[in-house]
């Protein structure tokens, strides 16, 4: 199957995307839902989550074996029927994470827990270290599943999958993705 590659937005969608909120995929009852840290331009400007083509959540999704192919963000809403679902722990659009303050996470952590107590999915998989850190007030949690639940459901952090996270590569992100499928299927 060949594909399209997106189409790049204008200097002027960017730009007005900043500060944009983009809606949730998500509904009650999922088996994961997947948190990112916040959208981005691309992601504004599209209102697609991981919309920036550097972005490896979607490769990483597929090689990890939640998704029985690549999808693409155009295809974000498929996601449903597999028992997934995307959020973000704040939801304003901006070009760098570095933008948000430490309320920002704060705040956006509080109405993450207050959603996932309303959807209630089996796992909430954070994609970030540092936004889980600061948003739950846990500095020194590491990558895997965490010890707190959030009423019935698992926590788990797992690599910023931007393409500007160094520390990871796409192998190694969905190897952190299968670790969580793995463990749903036991």
């Amino acid at each position: 199957m060949t594909r399209t590659p997106p189409q790049r937005p204008t200097a002027e969608q960017l730009a007005a995307a900043q500060d944009t909120v983009i809606p949730d995929v998500a509904g009650p009852n999922l088996r994961v839902l997947f948190c990112g840290i916040n959208p981005g331009l691309w992601s504004g400007a599209t209102g697609r989550h991981f919309a920036r083509p550097g972005n490896r959540f979607w490769p990483a999704l597929h090689r990890s074996g939640f998704t029985p192919r690549q999808l693409g963000p155009a295809e974000q809403q498929e996601l449903l029927a597999l028992g997934l679902g995307i959020t973000n722990v704040v939801g304003r659009t901006t070009a760098k994470a570095a933008e948000l303050t430490a309320e920002e996470y704060r705040e956006g952590g509080q109405a993450l827990v207050e959603r996932v107590l309303r959807l209630r999915p089996r796992a909430l998989a954070v994609l970030g270290i540092g936004a889980y850190r600061a948003a739950f007030g846990r500095p020194k949690a590491t990558v895997g599943r965490q010890p707190e639940p959030i009423g019935d459901t698992e926590v788990w952090l797992l690599p910023n999958p931007s393409g500007l996270n160094a520390h990871y590569t796409l192998d190694g992100i969905a190897d952190e993705f299968r670790a969580l499928r793995t463990h749903l299927e036991e």
